[in-house]
């Protein structure tokens, strides 16, 4: 999944000149909290809700008045995503650089927005989550041929596998979370457990041990 399938778009924005006040204003009206700032269309800032609190507030140094402009409080340079650029690197460029949003440019064209919420969107799509499904969690060696024997496992018994997403797990193994066809999640973990699988989740019930 890339940006371009979950970033909104047209952007609402702002240009420089605007006030904090207009900004405030058209944020409570658009039910949004990040403002990409333009100067003749081109992306030179962005305000979010939390900047105009901050620089607002009465608490601050040195508050700022409802009719400063925005590109006194914005924050600039921005940091950007392409639309070609996968949502898991958008997603780590947000977490570590602690930001709730990226403009989505497309060469000098501001194309887009990203936020939280839309990364969250993402990950229920790629989990497969809104899908009549079952969840099954199995803890593989990071060894070649292993994850074939796993949907080896589904195939012979024609359960489809919606989704799969994988991850390492104490250097020496790989978790596997997967989201099958079928809600008969118990059976199937016992007869993984059975065939070898160490299975997460489902846990195993005490009485059949």
């Amino acid at each position: 999944m890339l940006v371009r399938d979950v970033m909104h778009y047209p952007v609402v924005t702002v240009e420089v000149g605007v006030t904090l006040q207009e900004a405030n204003d058209l944020m409570w009206e658009q039910g949004i909290r990040h403002l990409p700032v333009l100067e003749n269309g081109r992306l030179v800032g962005i305000l979010t809700d939390r900047d105009l609190r901050l620089a607002t507030s009465d608490l601050a140094p040195m508050p700022y008045k409802p009719e400063a402009r925005v590109e006194e409080v914005m924050t600039t340079p921005v940091l950007t995503a392409d639309p070609l650029d996968p949502v898991e690197e958008a997603a780590r460029v947000m977490r570590d650089r602690k930001v709730g949003s990226l403009p989505v440019v497309e060469g000098r064209e501001l194309v887009g927005i990203i936020t939280g919420i839309d990364l969250l969107d993402a990950l229920v799509a790629m989990t497969g989550a809104r899908l009549p499904s079952g969840r099954i969690e199995v803890r593989l060696p990071d060894q070649p041929g292993q994850l074939a024997r796993l949907t080896q496992f589904f195939a012979e018994r024609g359960v489809n596998i919606h989704s799969l997403l994988t991850y390492p797990d104490v250097n020496c193994c790989v978790r596997n979370v997967l989201r099958v066809d079928s809600l008969e999640t118990r059976r199937l973990a016992d007869e993984l457990r059975a065939a070898g699988f160490e299975v997460l989740w489902p846990p195993e019930k005490p009485w059949s041990k």
